[in-house]
């Protein structure tokens, strides 16, 4: 009885299996949804009488009965790399230049990959085949182009062909393990269509959200009184991070697959001791299931696949079981690339999710292992940007912020519009000079974008649709906060607050000590800062470390637990360096660079209090600004009392001696110095900065006869001219990449 009580649960879950990838994979359902429900029905009763017969693949097991009551971290087999970034086709044909040249000789040429080419390019009038891409032996090269979703990487990992784990990318080296979030998805296999899977196959792919699904999702939410997602990215990312995997299951996530890896990193099965098996376990005499899935092979044969191609992993994770976006293509010229690039930067529109450019990878795995990776990048891929955006809206109304350093920033309040999948109804205008530029009033037309896809910002304005009582926006005489008057000082463009106890220079000083960068405090967010200041709570960043629990539990929902987390938060950012300290206090033209180079110099606070601004000037790559803001700081009686109660409440003031070492000597940038100017592709200032350091090297703010290496990105300025005329080495992002 148990034996065919097994046969039966194992029939209805081939036949649940099967109508699940026809329905959601193939988008070609094979039976109707109540026979699908009766099945699906008749599974449950019979598990629930066997319990024991349950498995982790069963599709009645996708949705957990308890919710998780937090996420793990787990280490990823092998790093999720993020992609490099082209935003034109003249960026993409920079890097293939560079890949050709640093591509090693191959001898024969590329043979297997020479041959598929063979077979799928339609010959010319001559009959003839010139194989694309040709540099030296690199010849019959190809590549794919993949639409990139705009959705939340996932990772994949599969034992003997059932899923065992899902991860979110995280940092690229670790991510959450939200395995029963994954199992939810409809379109991702909880058991491969392997008659002989290989003992570990790890799958990446990207979780998204349809529009139409978004969209129902936000009229749910408006419904129920909560804030709306901005965009479908925000709300897939946010939904996998749900602790309730029932809530994961309504929200309908959908996934697409695009690489694949076996045996823990190794792509291809070169280095299996088994062979793939991809036959699908079909019925035979059920013709619904004809074309639907590759056939099984006659008695005594095996299909064997030599995975050496992009093209054929997308061909594979398609037989054996996964989604694959069907807007693929194989080029093989630049050509076929812009074509590919430029039909979906106008067809993107119409599809039923949202994407923001094109991936573009190498497609013989063969020379994509001779290439490698960079720290961040694989080599033999880009991601090829579609270009930015540009919608009109009205100005509504111009406000002004006041930031930590007393500097005033006038804001365009827009009529809400799309934009890049966000609503967007603010727009920094920067300073009034840039009012003054545009020539904006407030009731003006104007053209928006996002800067870099993430910051709004204000192109230009259409004056011919400029109303009759349009008014012109100038910047206060007195701070919006405070309401004490105001300074533009000579040679500059920003208006500033020049009173110390301003309660916005305030917030936004103690929001950039606690900060990511400075002292790490996590826990204290705008909110909060607010909260404390409102409350008087707070007076200083000194003040922080005064605090208890019972104090911080007269706040508006801070419980006893947040509340002792948050001063043991406190208490830790006692351990930060000095360097971060020095950073943290916010002093004028101080970045995270300069204050390492100021600590570098002056091992303690007494030292750096007491110089003088000629003393502060002559640490290499600190200007006469700097030098002039540091000292000053110091002498303002305030900040003199706030580094007294800092010492007293123990924070680093002084740095630990240590010598280099060989290995730091021997790292590939040790000994040279970089700076970097204008805004770079895809690595933010920090990151770049971050990269070089780790590589040995040393990055500095301003050019000199020193600077080895001068890093150039978009909007580069007075550094760059000064680099040209010096000589200097200039490097892209990529060429700096290429270094590391």
């Amino acid at each position: 009885m148990t034996f065919e009580i097994e046969q039966r649960i194992q029939q209805l879950r081939q036949q649940l299996q099967e109508a699940s990838y026809a329905y959601y994979v193939l988008d070609a359902p094979m039976m109707a949804d109540e026979v699908y429900d009766r099945l699906y029905h008749d599974l449950q009763e019979l598990e629930s009488d066997y319990p024991e017969l349950i498995t982790p693949e069963s599709p009645t097991q996708r949705v957990g009965e308890k919710p998780a009551t937090q996420f793990s971290s787990v280490k990823h087999n092998i790093p999720l790399y993020s992609l490099e970034n082209a935003f034109d086709i003249a960026e993409f044909a920079k890097w293939q230049e560079r890949w050709q040249r640093n591509a090693p000789p191959l001898t024969p040429p590329y043979q297997g990959e020479q041959e598929r080419i063979s077979s799928l390019v339609t010959k010319g009038e001559n009959n003839q085949i010139t194989p694309p891409l040709t540099k030296g032996d690199l010849r019959g090269v190809s590549y794919v182009c993949e639409l990139k979703i705009d959705g939340s990487a996932l990772a994949l990992t599969y034992e003997n062909g059932v899923l065992v784990r899902g991860a979110t990318r995280g940092d690229g080296i670790a991510g959450e393990e939200i395995t029963q979030n994954v199992k939810t998805i409809r379109s991702i296999p909880l058991k491969l269509n392997l008659d002989n899977p290989p003992p570990i196959l790890e799958v990446r792919g990207e979780a998204f959200l349809s529009l139409a699904v978004f969209e129902e999702i936000n009229r749910e939410r408006e419904k129920a009184g909560e804030q709306l997602f901005a965009n479908p990215r925000n709300a897939a990312a946010g939904t996998l991070r749900q602790l309730d995997s029932k809530i994961v299951d309504k929200r309908r996530l959908d996934f697409f697959a695009y690489t694949l890896h076996f045996d823990e990193g190794k792509r291809g099965n070169k280095n299996e001791p088994e062979p793939l098996d991809l036959c699908f376990q079909a019925d035979p005499g059920n013709e619904e299931n004809v074309g639907a899935m590759p056939p099984c092979p006659p008695s005594g044969k095996e299909e064997k696949e030599n995975i050496e191609t992009q093209w054929e992993s997308l061909d594979l994770l398609q037989k054996i079981g996964f989604k694959v976006n069907p807007n693929r293509k194989l080029c093989y010229s630049l050509d076929e690339v812009r074509e590919y690039y430029e039909f979906w930067d106008t067809e993107r529109r119409n599809l039923p999710y949202m994407t923001d450019g094109v991936v573009v990878k190498i497609n013989s795995v063969m020379l994509q292992q001779q290439l490698g990776f960079t720290q961040r990048f694989p080599r033999w891929a880009i991601a090829l940007k579609y270009p930015a955006q540009e919608v009109p809206t009205i100005v509504e109304a111009v406000t002004v912020q006041v930031g930590r350093t007393g500097a005033l920033t006038p804001v365009a309040e827009l009529k809400p519009v799309q934009l890049a999948g966000t609503t967007v109804s603010r727009a920094s205008l920067h300073n009034g000079d840039r009012i003054s530029a545009l020539n904006l009033h407030i009731g003006d037309t104007v053209i928006i974008r996002k800067a870099g896809e993430i910051i709004p910002e204000v192109v230009r304005v259409l004056p011919e649709l400029r109303p009759n009582n349009a008014q012109f926006f100038q910047m206060p005489s007195c701070c919006p906060e405070c309401q004490q008057p105001v300074v533009r000082e000579k040679g500059e463009a920003v208006t500033r607050c020049i009173n110390t106890s301003c309660p916005a220079i305030l917030r936004g000083s103690l929001i950039h000590f606690c900060s990511r960068d400075a002292l790490d405090i996590n826990g204290v967010g705008e909110k909060l800062v607010q909260q404390m200041v409102d409350s008087k709570l707070v007076n200083s960043a000194a003040d922080l470390y005064d605090l208890t629990a019972e104090r911080l539990m007269n706040l508006e929902r801070m419980g006893q637990k947040s509340a002792q987390k948050l001063v043991g938060a406190i208490a830790n950012s006692k351990t930060q360096p000095w360097s971060r300290v020095l950073y943290a206090l916010g002093i004028r033209h101080v970045g995270s660079v300069n204050a390492q180079l100021l600590t570098e110099r002056f091992k303690n606070v007494k030292e750096l209090a007491t110089a003088s601004s000629a003393s502060i000037e002559g640490v290499y790559g600190i200007g006469p600004e700097i030098a002039q803001s540091v000292y000053q700081w110091f002498q303002v009686p305030a900040n003199q009392s706030l580094i007294e109660r800092l010492k007293t409440a123990e924070l680093q003031l002084k740095s630990e001696v240590r010598s280099r070492n060989l290995e730091e000597t021997s790292l590939p940038l040790a000994g040279k110095t970089f700076v970097i100017t204008g805004t770079l592709p895809s690595l933010k200032r920090d990151e770049a900065k971050d990269f070089i350091q780790k590589a040995g090297g040393k990055v500095t703010n301003s050019v000199s006869a020193k600077t080895d290496y001068v890093v150039v990105g978009e909007d580069a300025g007075s550094k760059l001219e000064k680099a040209q005329s010096l000589g200097i080495n200039l490097l892209s992002e990529s060429e700096l990449l290429s270094m590391l």
